[in-house]
């Protein structure tokens, strides 16, 4: 049984949380603590199989005290409960920096906890932390990113020569946030091909993971909207809440949204987004998977390989926070390469080419 530690500074809602995963016999709720102070001094002494933790909370808020267990080189995996409001989402991208694992949509009110949709996607985002690994205590670095990009520069100059109409399109999950850093940021401005990007998360938080990559990258990186006509060189992120398909029409490739219901239990679905692309005009897509548990991306991408020339780059488990999503794929025997997380950017560049 997993063990499992919640940090909230309302008492009703660690008591709303409590039952939540009581509910469930893979967990027990071990322990609460009801501010980042009494958390760091439980976490000194114990472990846990995972942490829930509230973002907003007196004497110590959430984002101070993953700062504190990576300064104390405390390893434990976090799962946040975050607000949708556009401050909000900025700050659970912060903590996901910092080595929070996933995140729910906690509502305003402790009442809604109790719904069905919100309990279910509560257990699954939980399950799916305790099967994380744990974070390595290094935060995020900029200057990581510019030292790779002088590698993917000299990668560049030999990717100049390939020719074809292509599309680029990543899957991700659970750890994406912050693996995607170690992808979209290394991709030049000048790819000769579009991104597409479906990674899953509520609505209100794709449009600040756009921002925060786009202004880590020279590539341009925007939160899809409705209408975008596909262009070469800007990465696609769907809109969290809906699936986003690309349709073709006059040789032209657009973003479309669909409301519906979830398929592999998320949405936006990789799957859909896959599947737009088999009536479209590119020659070839070349397909990333990145970390994330379940398996969406493999349907999609095999009915793609039945109408398109498909190239399939899966990340390798050692990279992976959860080898859920790339597994699946490689399983289905789809993946043209298996690679760590660091060279995935230089193996799009490699297939698609740059201008």
């Amino acid at each position: 049984m997993k063990r499992i530690l919640i940090v909230d500074d309302s008492a009703l809602m660690r008591t709303v949380l409590s039952d939540i995963i009581n509910s469930d016999s893979r967990f027990t709720v071990e322990d609460k603590a009801k501010d980042g102070i009494e958390a760091l001094d439980i976490l000194k002494k114990k472990s846990y199989d995972a942490v829930v933790l509230d973002i907003n909370m007196p004497r110590m808020d959430g984002i101070t005290l993953l700062k504190e267990l990576n300064k104390n080189r405390i390893k434990a995996k976090i799962m946040m409960a975050s607000t949708d409001t556009k401050e909000g989402a900025k700050v659970t991208l912060d903590c996901l920096e910092l080595g929070a694992l996933d995140f729910v949509h906690k509502p305003d009110r402790a009442s809604d906890c109790r719904g069905e949709n919100f309990t279910s996607q509560f257990i699954n985002t939980l399950a799916a932390v305790c099967e994380s690994k744990a974070p390595t205590s290094k935060a995020f670095s900029i200057d990581e990113i510019k030292a790779s990009k002088k590698m993917v520069e000299i990668v560049s100059k030999h990717a100049s020569k390939v020719t074809g109409n292509k599309i680029v399109a990543i899957a991700s999950s659970t750890g994406g946030p912050r693996a995607l850093q170690s992808v979209i940021p290394k991709l030049p401005k000048n790819l000769k091909t579009p991104v597409v990007l479906v990674q899953h998360m509520p609505e209100g938080f794709t449009a600040s993971l756009a921002e925060r990559l786009d202004s880590l990258s020279d590539i341009h990186v925007k939160e899809a909207a409705e209408g975008d006509v596909l262009q070469a060189g800007t990465v696609y992120i769907a809109r969290g809440g809906k699936h986003m398909h690309v349709i073709t029409s006059g040789g032209k490739h657009t973003i479309h949204y669909v409301d519906g219901p979830t398929r592999e239990g998320v949405r936006p679905c990789a799957n859909f987004m896959y599947e737009s692309l088999m009536d479209s005009d590119f020659d070839e897509v070349c397909c990333a998977v990145l970390t994330g548990m379940g398996a969406d991306g493999t349907e999609g991408i095999k009915n793609l390989k039945s109408r398109k020339k498909v190239h399939v780059i899966g990340q390798d488990q050692d990279s992976c926070t959860v080898y859920g999503m790339p597994k699946a794929v490689a399983t289905a025997g789809l993946v043209d390469q298996v690679v760590k997380l660091d060279d995935i950017a230089q193996e799009i560049i490699m297939n698609v080419g740059v201008k």
